[in-house]
């Protein structure tokens, strides 16, 4: 089952970010001639990530880190995604190794705050979409192209607008002159997971250099790995003590008695569940032992096909005209591939006679079937049918496969150029579509599914027993759904900056300004088929379609005012407004603002501070989505039974409510027969179905940013850089449908009261044993309700040192340190921001509520050693330890150790035209470690900590694999080649 995670997890860790390779780069602190920061103007004035206005110098009120091409070339990283989620301000999103859930994307989450509200630009404006959650797939961004990638820190909404409420990060794509040819291979140390891509582009200046146009095409594989080929996740491990585990939804068919008939002396008796471990013989269902394991099939690494096609260029058609436009085309196919589907239907009305006279069942079985339907009243009675819950992992219809194919492509074109010495403009119009085709193996028709259970469809089907349904009743209910994404972004912008005049206050630069106005069109549709829609489908997750958009009309304004003393001090403040219009109603007009100083007392030493208000309008999806199902992992309140998996058993209150939300008294406090595990009346699964959807009365997300800080540069140490800066963002108003683990503890731990709003979405949702039903699931959806904090200190210390000596007798050499973290302080989510007492407080912990482990320790250092041509570096990448951030039970795994990576690359100029680079990335091969089991499959000495158990996830390889290295040791092998 896909799991659908719609609450954005909370970690706030970032730092100032430079690669450290001949030579650093770092926005705030580099000097202005370095050409790695961005492309300068005739006049040698820059435009930095976080403002409109043109400078001389790249210190910013803001701290903006900036990741140089070299960190991706020195990393073997091929798409962005690996690089970028190694900084210590990201949180892994989607990743190439999300496979449930997943959508074969990749996604950037800046500081834990959640990929729909973090910015992604592309040579500072706005790129292409790819679903109507309005987030950016960083599979799009031609890699083998970038110049740096620029990280600012806190909200920007006051300089770009809505979404950039934890920041901003902008992707620099590099002009060429010339021509460039590369290839790299990429495998693990075990021979699987290949990678390889290759990659060309052509540039070229023209007219006497007034022009440049570069175009360029990429090729990339990437082959899959299953679970099942790495020893920790060949077996979904959970329960209390850790086991060999899997689903209730098993080969060979789960059924429970679900009329009203007198259970005794047949297998349902005491509430107990009918399985054909031998065909067409029905036996009592043993949880501890009769489970299927569904790790083995599921991807653990995602294959992955992408050509990419594009190019850009300017020309200057008068002196004060220059044209510049850009266009892009990706084509990417991902697949994502789970276990076959595991399917549930309700009150199946079973033939027994027919069921036996066509040899599918056997005669003890149909007896126990007849007493039963004996013992009946009603219109239950002596009918030759009994009514069953039928329960089956459909082995025979195959692995459910995914593959989602998206064409996105993106157009620009604009004029700038100088009005005066002192003024510039900015003119752009940009479009972007992208279109995702969903195909889907293996879902199940329920409709046809129940006609061929009960005799009344075509065929009468055998699912009684593993491997008894033949091709021809697969065929009758498997079917091939899909699905279709369209989603549209539309920007016109206009923008004058400059300064005025020579008027400047001391000796500093003169007065820069900029103001300018945008209109901003956002549309988006999911188009799901009847089978999808309707929802008459098991497998990959039905959802009704979806359509929306709207648009909003802003102006914008900046000013800097700069000035210094004789004596050397010098004081720049900053400001900041915009006001957007927007279609929406519950939106309408909206303000932006910050203000920010630096002080600088000595060249030495610079002081920093800026607030920010930033705000986020809703997305289209958040809007407008139609219901759709998604199967979160939970542990039911009522679903306790003493065990540190199912919990205390309720009672008082808890069992009161329970009670009157539908769960018999008699299910309350069940054990399954092993001791180990969930109630396995009210609660048979980890997962439970839940429905999810789009609130039209959605209204603006605001956030407050602080960022406090100081940039050391000592003269007496040259080469010496040291930033440290406090960060303090709080959201308001957040938009999310809380976790079900949330909503479920309001409701039954909190609230306790089935009137209440925070308990409405699970009135009338259980089965007549108590557990959440699929026929009517429990409903989520979102809300302006919560409060969102995070607050730490990011840590950048770098030195560049010149060395005496020659390994390779060139006279000198350089060696460059860096070290790159952040502590996080606090990471805090308020479900209810009125009410201050109900905090998830997420720093250093991972969990249900907290999902990957946001570490209050992260770093990022990497040494490199530089002796001309040869360049040989290593990385350090380090993660503190993290807790379960459920304090009511004592799991498996509480604590996640420490981890830490070492990656080693060495790079050699051949000459001014060709550089060969080699490395290994976990050069230790840290990984899970597989633990030992004894004969009855129950864990006996694990003492790895990265192998997780329990509830924690499951799904996932055991692991968070986008946060734990999964791979293994990782060899890559490049060429680039430049005429």
């Amino acid at each position: 089952m896909i799991i659908n995670k719609t609450r954005a997890s909370l970690l706030a860790s970032t730092v100032i970010f430079g690669s450290l390779v001949a030579s650093p780069a770092f926005a705030q602190d580099a000097q202005p001639e370095d050409p790695t920061l961005q492309p300068e103007a005739a006049d040698n004035t820059i435009t930095v990530t976080g403002t409109r206005i043109q400078r001389r110098d790249t210190d910013t009120a803001a701290p903006v880190a900036v990741v140089d091409s070299a960190e991706f070339e020195l990393s073997g990283s091929v798409n962005v995604e690996n690089v970028v989620n190694s900084l210590p301000q990201v949180v892994p999103g989607v990743t190439s190794f999300s496979n449930n859930p997943g959508n074969g994307t990749a996604s950037l989450n800046l500081r834990g705050l959640g990929e729909t509200r973090t910015m992604l630009l592309v040579n500072g404006r706005r790129w292409m979409f790819y679903d109507a959650n309005q987030i950016v797939d960083l599979n799009t961004i031609p890699q083998f192209l970038l110049d740096s990638v620029d990280v600012v820190t806190g909200g920007a909404s006051a300089v770009y607008g809505s979404d950039a409420l934890a920041g901003v990060v902008n992707f620099r794509l590099r002009e060429l002159d010339g021509a460039e040819f590369g290839g790299q291979y990429a495998i693990t140390d075990r021979g699987d997971g290949d990678r390889w891509e290759i990659h060309g582009a052509l540039g070229t200046d023209f007219a006497d250099g007034r022009g440049n146009v570069t175009v360029y095409g990429e090729y990339y594989n990437r082959e899959s790995i299953f679970q099942g080929e790495r020893e920790f996740s060949e077996f979904n491990l959970g329960g209390d003590p850790l086991v060999q585990g899997g689903s209730s939804f098993v080969p060979e068919s789960r059924i429970a008695y679900q009329g009203n008939g007198d259970r005794t002396g047949t297998v349902f008796a005491n509430n107990g569940n009918g399985f054909f471990g031998s065909p067409g013989s029905i036996s009592r269902y043993n949880g501890a032992t009769d489970f299927y394991n569904f790790a083995p099939v599921n991807y653990l690494q995602l294959p992955q096909e992408r050509y990419l096609l594009g190019g850009y260029g300017s020309y200057e058609i008068a002196e004060a005209v220059e044209f510049y436009g850009e266009v892009t085309y990706v084509n990417n196919r991902v697949d994502s591939e789970l276990a076959p589907t595991p399917v549930q239907l309700n009150n199946v009305a079973l033939p027994y006679e027919e069921l036996l006279a066509a040899g599918y069942i056997d005669q003890a079985t149909r007896d126990q079937f007849a007493a039963l339907d004996a013992s009946e009243t009603g219109a239950q009675a002596n009918d030759d049918r009994v009514l069953i819950q039928f329960n089956r992992r459909l082995l025979e219809g195959g692995n459910r496969a995914n593959l989602d194919e998206r064409n996105a492509f993106r157009v620009l074109g604009g004029l700038r150029g100088d009005i005066t010495d002192y003024l510039s403009y900015d003119a752009y119009y940009m479009y972007s579509r992208t279109r995702n085709a969903n195909i889907q193996q293996g879902n199940a028709s329920l409709s046809r599914l129940r006609a061929g259970l009960e005799g009344t469809g075509d065929i009468l089907i055998n699912p009684y027993g593993r491997n008894q349904l033949t091709d021809e009743m697969t065929d009758s209910f498997i079917i091939q759904a899909q699905n279709g994404d369209i989603s549209a972004l539309q920007v016109a912008s206009a923008a004058i900056s400059g300064t005025f005049g020579d008027f400047a206050l001391g000796a500093a630069e003169p007065i820069g300004f900029a103001l300018g106005g945008e209109y901003r069109e956002v549309s988006a549709r999911f188009i799901p088929d009847e089978f999808l829609a309707s929802g008459d489908v098991a497998g990959f997750n039905a959802g009704e379609p979806t359509e929306g958009g709207y648009n909003v009309n802003e102006v914008f304004g900046e000013i800097a005012i700069p000035f210094e003393t004789e004596s050397g001090l010098r004081i720049e403040l900053s400001g900041a407004g915009r006001y957007s219009d927007y279609s929406l109603e519950a939106v309408g007009g909206v303000w932006a603002y910050a203000g920010g100083i630096e002080f600088a007392p000595i060249p030495d030493i610079t002081f920093r501070a800026q607030y920010q208000r930033a705000v986020r309008a809703p997305n289209v999806n958040e809007l407008f989505q139609g219901s759709a199902v998604g199967f979160p992992g939970v542990v039911d309140p009522c679903a306790g039974n003493g065990t540190s998996v199912g919990g205390p058993t309720p009672t008082g209150a808890l069992r009161d409510l329970c009670i009157a939300n539908g769960v018999p008294a008699s299910n309350i406090g069940i054990v399954p027969p092993s001791g180990n595990g969930l109630n396995p009346v009210v609660q048979p699964d980890p997962q439970i179905q839940a429905l999810f959807g789009g609130n039209p009365d959605l209204f603006e997300e605001t956030s407050d940013s602080y960022t406090f800080g100081v940039v050391l540069q000592p003269t007496f140490i040259p080469g010496l850089t040291i930033t440290a800066d406090y960060f303090d963002i709080t959201i308001d108003d957040a938009i999310i449908t809380i976790s079900a683990q949330t909503a479920l503890e309001l409701c039954f731990l909190t609230v306790q009261d089935l009137s209440a709003p925070q308990c409405s979405g699970f009135v009338g949702t259980r089965d007549s044993n108590g557990a959440f039903t699929r026929a009517n699931p429990p409903r989520l959806g979102g809300a302006n309700v919560a409060s969102i904090e995070t607050s730490g200190i990011d840590l950048q210390v770098s030195y560049g040192l010149d060395l005496p000596f020659s390994v390779l007798g060139n006279g000198a050499s350089d060696l460059n340190l860096s070290f790159l973290g952040t502590w996080t302080e606090s990471n805090a989510l308020a479900p209810d921001q009125l009410d201050p007492t109900n905090v998830i407080e997420c720093a250093g912990e991972f969990g249900v509520e907290c999902g990957e482990p946001q570490a209050s320790f992260k770093w990022t250092s990497r040494a490199s050693y530089v002796d001309g041509p040869l360049t040989l570096s290593t990385r350090w990448r380090h993660l503190s330890a993290v807790d379960d951030d459920d304090p009511s039970f004592d799991y498996f795994v509480e604590r996640i150790s420490a981890y830490d990576l070492i990656d080693l690359t060495v790079s050699y100029d051949y000459n001014d035209m060709v550089t060969f680079t080699v490395g290994v990335n976990n050069l230790f091969d840290t990984l899970p470690t597989a633990p030992e089991f004894n004969a009855n499959g129950v864990v006996i000495n694990d003492t790895n900590t990265l192998l997780l158990g329990d509830r924690n996830n499951g799904e996932q390889a055991n692991t968070y694999p986008s946060t734990y290295d999964v791979l293994g040791r990782d060899f890559f092998a490049s060429a680039v080649f430049r005429f």
